[in-house]
């Protein structure tokens, strides 16, 4: 091959839409990253293991409520038809009105039986205050998602970068400051006027009218079998959390917590970006099949070069730079990092599989295999659990590394042979 035809061919990968979105998102991860480490640096050093205890549950509750936005809103304006489009943004402007301020009380309320399952009084209030995200993010849910449509992902990226990167700095400050939890709730409250800044200021659409509702079925209709998978994922992504906190401690879970953020922090930033790019990618090709799958399977391709290099330098790296970076306090959490960092490399193709159901139109699919994989993972973590936080961790490696590869060939197969 001379070099011309290199350059032709290196130029046409890039000018491949997903490729671009793949690069603004993985770009803006990268810089955030660089704030991020030298906010978790900092935490890691002024933040007790309590302190990161109790982070991981009040984090965790919010992960559980912000959950149920997903009704498939998001999802149902990406497929949507081009002349269906304007009324379903109507419906889904008010209909995200009701759903976060619901939300808002829900994560209130559901604070005290939390702080009464762990004995721990000091989570109440911070679970409360968090929910305050929830009062803002209607400003500019619309708006995202249908820059998310339009491909417009580089809007998404540089709005991580501002809204991430100055909750980070937050962050750090409050730290240093001495505010323990806080340093890590406040700024998230801070923040969401920003995002829902950015998304308005590069978006056109505005609500018209007054209150709309009439498709909100269509959209729960549509949406119900997404809506139960992200619950599932939320499950199994929390659930060793919510185990080591009850049954082993708080101090315990928090240098669980430190390991699993230390040792996936970045692939799941970039698994994030890879989905967030890869759903729009997949409808925009649905009217071509042949090009569909051919795209899929470069989309893979993507994901390994991108994942698997990262997470075994990673992993391998830990017992050098995280008693130099974080400090010797967290050396007992190096092999649960390492083993947890590796968990990572079949989560995107696991992923992806999923996306493919949804831009297929077969969510119910994807749901029902949810329901099994939970259902394996929760039994094998109570078996894991019995061998401490190190069972854990294992456990959770080989239930991925076992379960997403299958699905990740049985939905490929389901998806082209059937439309071949």
């Amino acid at each position: 091959m001379n070099f011309s035809t290199f350059q032709t061919k290196v130029k046409k990968k890039l000018n491949n839409k997903f490729v671009q979105n793949i690069g603004w998102l993985t770009g803006a991860e990268f810089a955030i990253r660089v704030v991020r480490l030298m906010t978790t640096v900092v935490l890691a050093r002024f933040l007790t293991q309590y302190d990161y205890g109790l982070a991981a549950i009040v984090l965790t509750t919010y992960e559980f409520t912000f959950v149920f936005t997903d009704i498939g809103i998001g999802a149902k304006l990406i497929q949507a038809k081009p002349e269906e489009l304007e009324d379903l943004c109507r419906n889904a402007y008010w209909l995200s009105w009701v759903l976060y301020g619901c939300l808002f009380l829900i994560q209130g309320l559901v604070a005290f039986p939390i702080a009464w399952f762990y004995s721990d009084t000091n989570l109440v209030l911070p679970i409360a205050v968090l929910g305050g995200v929830f009062l803002v993010t209607p400003l500019g849910v619309v708006q995202a998602i249908l820059l998310r449509r339009e491909n417009r992902l580089e809007i998404q990226a540089l709005n991580k970068v501002a809204v991430q990167g100055t909750s980070n700095i937050l962050s750090l400050v409050f730290a240093v400051l001495g505010l323990g939890i806080w340093a890590i709730v406040i700024p998230k409250l801070m923040v969401t006027p920003l995002w829902a800044y950015i998304y308005r200021r590069n978006h056109s659409w505005r609500p018209s009218g007054g209150f709309r509702s009439e498709k909100w079925k269509d959209i729960f209709g549509f949406g119900k079998n997404v809506l139960g998978v992200e619950l599932l994922k939320t499950l199994r992504t929390n659930l060793d959390y919510l185990l080591v906190g009850r049954f082993l401690g708080i101090t315990e879970l928090g240098i669980y917590f430190f390991a699993f953020n230390a040792g996936l922090g970045i692939s799941l930033s970039i698994i994030k970006s890879i989905n967030a790019a890869l759903l729009p990618h997949l409808c925009s090709l649905r009217q071509d099949w042949a090009k569909m799958k051919q795209q899929f399977y470069k989309s893979l391709k993507i994901i390994a070069a991108l994942i698997i290099p990262l997470v075994l330098l990673q992993s391998t790296m830990a017992p050098f730079y995280v008693p130099i970076v974080f400090g010797e306090k967290w050396i007992e959490a190096i092999p649960v990092l390492m083993i947890i960092c590796i968990s990572a490399i079949p989560r995107p193709f696991g992923d992806a599989a999923s996306q493919l159901m949804v831009a297929i139109g077969r969510p119910d699919i994807d749901f029902k295999w949810n329901i099994i994989f939970t259902t394996v993972f929760t039994i094998s973590l109570f078996i894991g659990i019995q061998w401490q936080v190190i069972g854990l961790a294992l456990t959770v490696l080989i239930v991925h590394m076992l379960a997403l590869p299958a699905y990740t060939i049985w939905a490929t197969r389901y998806a082209f042979n059937r439309n071949r």
